[in-house]
């Protein structure tokens, strides 16, 4: 039996050999960390991590930023179809795949599970469009007219099967609550150009939002002003934004004049409190929302051309109850026009919402599931493109459509499961390649093969075109500078980038 005396000196010998990092914050609590501090000082330690600090401290956190370096976009607009949709059946055709329609092949379903799976061609036709010749179903008869403005990547992978971790990770680079979502490193890097209105805005579907709900839009371990700001369709745009009964807009004013004073005060003895600064912003902010958010709410200034060319004006149809037709996300997509015309940085939108059928999760059909989705994003995808094309704006608006994942090319049922392994992302504007098509996945659409890249890559790519350097863009949280990419070495696909 080891003895206690002895049983303690391994222990500080197991501290001893733990990592350097480890070594450094333990010694720098005793009188060796006075030299220490010291050293790092001089050379330069302190001062990177102050750089978040000094940015949050601002009388406006959300003040615009120059980029790392010059790039086209400014904005970006971020359509996330939930529930993983089919790459097979969208813009990944395999004609290996519709040739062994009712074969079995042996698939990885989860994680070190495989199984014989019956394969199961896609129920539409494929045709190429444009110049480029890229591929697209016959669902998106509309969104196939814009093929040689867009770039498909093909081989994106990511580590969940399961919905919640991957929406998580696709938003924020984590499979786990609690790191900031990529609209708040937009944010947090680049300011906003609005002074009346969130530098990040959400809008979810009106069946529900996600499964793992707000932390798709998080903040995280940064300050509050760089969280997404959810804006609602029915009722006040903003939650508790309206002021009570018989408060007047002067009275308002007079009431925030006077808490800025006494914050202030409060402040000036408090250098580098960062919360206490950001909230002084925030109350001027809900000040100015009160005007701006109803504004940019309320379409009925736009012209009749433009609500139909969105899809606006289309009755709920009648061809399946859980169908919305193009009306909800056209009335959402021409919203984040509007937001991004007024200077905010990035606009998220989610369509697909609630269980199953709901959204892009096609377990129980994959024919039924895209007949009642494609049509809900075919027209308002097209609309936007053209609009911002007619008003110069696609040139500085970066456009990203995509999931959490994609989904199997066996069958499960009359549907097809998750699939992490090899999925699609498309992207239009903002410096994007268009007409192109990046990476391929296997011969039945299931694991990417060519160019197989980790959606932190995706990531550095969507940082790189916005102007910011993956590498560069960090915050000093928890003793390391933290990165949208994490600790795993991420690449830029330059291949992608005009």
């Amino acid at each position: 039996m080891t003895r206690p005396i002895e049983r303690r000196r391994q222990q500080r010998v197991g501290r001893c050999t733990g990592t350097r990092r480890e070594f450094l914050w333990e010694i720098g609590a005793g009188f060796g960390g006075v030299a220490l501090t010291a050293l790092l000082d001089r050379d330069g330690f302190f001062n990177r991590p102050a750089v978040a600090a000094e940015l949050a401290a601002q009388a406006n956190p959300l003040a615009p930023k120059p980029p790392h370096f010059p790039t086209r976009a400014k904005h970006c607009i971020f359509i996330f179809m939930y529930g993983g949709p089919s790459q097979v059946d969208t813009w990944d055709y395999k004609p290996e795949l519709q040739k062994r329609h009712g074969q079995t092949a042996r698939i990885e379903i989860r994680r070190h599970k495989f199984v014989e799976g019956t394969l199961l061609g896609s129920p539409y036709k494929f045709r190429r469009c444009g110049e480029s010749g890229l591929w697209c179903s016959e669902k998106f008869p509309y969104i196939a007219q814009h093929m040689d403005e867009i770039c498909v990547i093909k081989s994106l992978y990511t580590d969940s099967f399961a919905h919640g971790s991957a929406m998580i990770q696709m938003n924020t680079g984590r499979l786990i609550q609690g790191a900031p979502s990529l609209g708040s490193w937009i944010t947090y890097g680049l300011g906003s150009e609005s002074d009346n209105l969130p530098g990040f805005v959400v809008m979810v579907d009106p069946r529900g939002g996600p499964i793992s709900g707000a932390a798709n839009w998080s903040s995280g371990f940064m300050p509050a002003a760089y969280q997404g700001t959810h804006l609602r369709e029915k009722g006040e745009p903003i939650l508790n934004l309206s002021p009570r009964d018989g408060t007047t807009r002067d009275m308002q004013r007079h009431m925030i004049d006077v808490l800025h004073e006494l914050n202030e005060a409060h402040l000036a003895s408090r250098p580098g409190y960062s919360e206490l600064r950001a909230r002084i912003a925030s109350y001027e902010l809900a000040f100015q929302l009160q005007m701006s958010a109803p504004e940019v709410m309320d379409i009925t200034s736009e012209d009749r051309r433009t609500l139909e060319m969105y899809g606006v004006l289309e009755p709920k149809p009648s061809y399946h109850k859980l169908a919305l037709g193009p009306a909800p996300l056209g009335k959402q997509l021409l919203i984040a026009r509007r937001l991004i015309e007024r200077g905010v940085r990035f606009v998220q939108i989610y369509s697909g919402g609630g269980h199953q059928q709901e959204n892009w999760d096609a377990h129980n059909g994959i024919k039924e599931n895209l007949d009642i989705h494609a049509p809900e994003i075919d027209k308002p995808i097209h609309a936007l493109l053209t609009d911002l094309r007619q008003r110069g704006l696609l040139d500085e608006t970066l456009v990203i459509w995509g999931g959490e994942f994609g989904r199997q090319p066996v069958a499960q049922g009359p549907g097809r499961d998750h699939n992490p392994k090899g999925f699609c992302y498309c992207m239009a504007g903002g410096g994007v390649k268009g007409g192109f098509s990046y990476g391929e996945t296997d011969e039945l659409g299931h694991e990417a093969v060519v160019n197989p890249r980790h959606i932190r890559d995706l990531h550095a790519t969507i940082l790189h075109l916005m102007g910011l350097d993956h590498n560069k863009l960090t915050y000093f949280y928890g003793g390391l500078h933290q990165k949208l990419t994490g600790v795993v070495p991420a690449s830029v696909i330059h291949e992608v980038i005009a």
